[in-house]
C-alpha cells in the first residue's frame, strides 16, 4: 500500500515538474532557456571536451539517441498501445459506417450511431490523456539536453558538418529562418535511431 501511494505520488510530481519545464520555457523566456541549459552543462560539457568541438555533430547524435531510447522506453511502458490500436480500428469502422448511413437516410441507424459515438468520444479522451502523460515525462530530459545544447552552440566557435547533398555547413546557420542546421541534424538523427528502437522494443506495433 505504501509502494503503491509512493508510486502515485512520484508520478503526480514527474508530471507536475515536466509541465512546468514546457510552460517555463515558453512563459519565462529566454532568461530561464540560457538557466535551464546552464545546468547541464556540469554532464554535457565534459562529453565535448572529450570528443572535441570541432565533432559537435557528434555529441547532438549522442544526445538525440539518448533522448530516442529515453522517450521509446517511456511510451512503451505508459500507453495502452492495445486500446490506442482498437479505438483507432472502431473509429475507422464507425466512420464508415455513419457515412452509409448518412447516403441512405437511415435516420434510426444514424441516431443509434450517435449513441455509440459518444461512447467511443470517452476511449478517444482515455487515448489523448495517455499520450499527452509521456510528452510530461519526456520532456523532463529532452528539455534540459536541448535547451543546453542551444546555449552551448550559441556561446561558442561554431562547429561544421558535411551534410549529404548540402554540403560542409556550420552548424549555426539558418536553412529556414530561425531553424537551424543543427537543429535539422538532431532532429533527422533522433528520428532514425528512434525509429530503430521503436523497432526493436515493439513500441505501437511497428
Amino acid at each position: 500500500m505504501v509502494t503503491k501511494t509512493f508510486k502515485k505520488q512520484l508520478d503526480k510530481f514527474l508530471l507536475a515538474f515536466g509541465i512546468s519545464l514546457m510552460l517555463g520555457i515558453v512563459v519565462l523566456g529566454q532568461d530561464f532557456r540560457d538557466s535551464l541549459g546552464k545546468s547541464v552543462g556540469f554532464v554535457m560539457d565534459p562529453v565535448v571536451t572529450l570528443l572535441g568541438e570541432s565533432n559537435f555533430h557528434i555529441v547532438l547524435f549522442i544526445m538525440a539517441s539518448f533522448t530516442a531510447l529515453y522517450a521509446s522506453l517511456i511510451q512503451k511502458y505508459t500507453i495502452d498501445w492495445d486500446l490506442m490500436r482498437n479505438t483507432q480500428e472502431k473509429m475507422k469502422v464507425f466512420q464508415k459506417e455513419f457515412r452509409e448511413a448518412q447516403l441512405s437516410n437511415n435516420t434510426a441507424l444514424m441516431k443509434k450511431m450517435e449513441e455509440e459515438r459518444s461512447m467511443m468520444m470517452q476511449d478517444q479522451m482515455e487515448m489523448s490523456k495517455q499520450q499527452f502523460k509521456p510528452m510530461a515525462y519526456i520532456s523532463i530530459i529532452s528539455l534540459p539536453l536541448f535547451m543546453w545544447a542551444y546555449y552551448y552552440i550559441s556561446s561558442h566557435d561554431a562547429a561544421s558538418f558535411v551534410f549529404p547533398f548540402w554540403g560542409q555547413q556550420i552548424l549555426t546557420d539558418t536553412i529556414l529562418g530561425p531553424f537551424q542546421y543543427w537543429i535539422f541534424w538532431y532532429f533527422i538523427a533522433s528520428l532514425a535511431v528512434s525509429q530503430l528502437i521503436r523497432k526493436a522494443l515493439d513500441v505501437g506495433g511497428v
